[in-house]
């Protein structure tokens, strides 16, 4: 599942609970503006039901610092560690991973397609090896799956930073590395997440699918911001945006996860907090039995609800990347939480249905996107 030497598993992130204002700390609360700050104050008091933005743990941060190390030394970088690949072949690795986003992620794809040159290809670059990174774990041979096959795996990834790719879509991969100055740390913890992904088909709250989830999306995130680049004249720090970006990624891997639950039921896989389940009088059984109740409707709600709260802590973040990136981020982002309400228009029903965004609606959204990319009154922008 996606929109991405073994390393150890991260602590599990704490759930913050909206009245104890003292859990409210760095390095969580240095990372955000006043605008997140007053919407973590102001977030539905359900924590019985529903956890509330959990607390960035001490390796996300340090993962997020790495990253915008490197970007700011990039210019300081001896130009000759970049390989030299010939132009025609990058220019077909490229084309290739442009095919592949193309046929397996169209809305992504669509998203893509309103970016500069260079972020496309950096961007399709990136999703392809996130691709062939999850497929080892769901792809047609993932029976062959095991521990030593994601080791292989890392130490192919060492030889892609190191400029020595195994084949062509590696290479690609390879470029972009050396362009945009990306840190290994995403790469190497998306392949964490795929461990997990073999080892663990049930979370028993949401500080665990939380952790689930930034390892196979949120790593994205913090892969392609570099590529996506900041706003010189944002008057916030390089790591809220980064943390923005992450928020993004929870909001859309918690939406794959409600659009799929049908799917992930059918082959025993249920990436919802058990705990919560429990408090709706539900268990694994109403997810295999495909049986829509009253409680199964309202169990939804919620998690739509958390949803929907990362996509909105994410704004503060996203608006203020660079200008040719807003749009379609934006995008992504407003096409992403509309498949939260297609859930909601199919009844909640997504465990026999899934729900998906028209064509049509898709490019009715698009201006709507620029416009929210444009309208930067108020984010300190000039």
């Amino acid at each position: 599942m996606i929109m991405f030497s073994t390393l150890s598993v991260a602590p599990k992130p704490y759930g913050l609970n909206p009245n104890n204002r003292n859990l409210l700390h760095p390095p969580f609360i240095s990372a955000t503006t006043e605008r997140t700050r007053a919407l973590i104050m102001s977030a539905p008091n359900r924590q019985s039901r529903i956890s509330i933005l959990p607390r960035i743990d001490l390796h996300m941060h340090e993962v997020i610092a790495k990253q915008s190390q490197a970007v700011s030394l990039l210019p300081h970088q001896n130009a000759h560690r970049k390989p030299d690949f010939p132009p025609l072949f990058l220019e077909e690795a490229y084309k290739r991973c442009k095919k592949i986003c193309a046929q397996n992620a169209k809305t992504f794809y669509l998203g893509t397609l309103l970016m500069t040159e260079e972020q496309q290809k950096a961007i399709w670059a990136i999703y392809v090896w996130s691709r062939r990174t999850d497929e080892l774990v769901d792809g047609p041979n993932a029976e062959h799956m095991s521990s030593a096959v994601l080791d292989l795996w890392e130490q192919r990834l060492e030889s892609i930073f190191d400029g020595n790719p195994h084949d062509i879509l590696d290479a690609a991969l390879t470029d972009t590395v050396f362009k945009f100055a990306l840190h290994i740390e995403p790469f190497k913890d998306m392949i964490e997440g795929m461990r997990m992904d073999t080892r663990k088909f049930r979370y028993e709250n949401f500080e665990e699918l939380y952790l689930y989830c930034y390892y196979v999306a949120g790593t994205v995130s913090l892969m392609t911001v570099p590529v996506l680049g900041i706003a010189p004249d944002s008057c916030v720090s390089a790591q809220t945006i980064y943390y923005g970006a992450l928020y993004m990624a929870i909001a859309n891997q918690l939406t794959n996860i409600l659009r799929d639950v049908g799917e992930d039921g059918l082959r025993g896989r249920i990436y919802l907090p058990q705990d919560e389940l429990a408090q709706f009088g539900l268990c694994h059984e109403d997810i295999f039995t495909r049986k829509v109740t009253d409680k199964w409707k309202e169990f939804m709600k919620e998690q739509i609800t958390r949803a929907r709260y990362y996509f909105k802590l994410a704004e503060d973040g996203i608006s203020h990347l660079h200008k040719a990136s807003r749009w379609p981020v934006w995008s992504c982002l407003m096409l992403y939480s509309k498949i939260l309400d297609a859930i909601e228009d199919n009844d909640y029903d997504n465990l026999t249905k899934t729900a998906y965004v028209g064509k049509t609606e898709k490019l009715l959204t698009l201006p709507l996107a620029y416009a929210k990319a444009v309208n930067v009154n108020g984010i300190c922008l000039v």
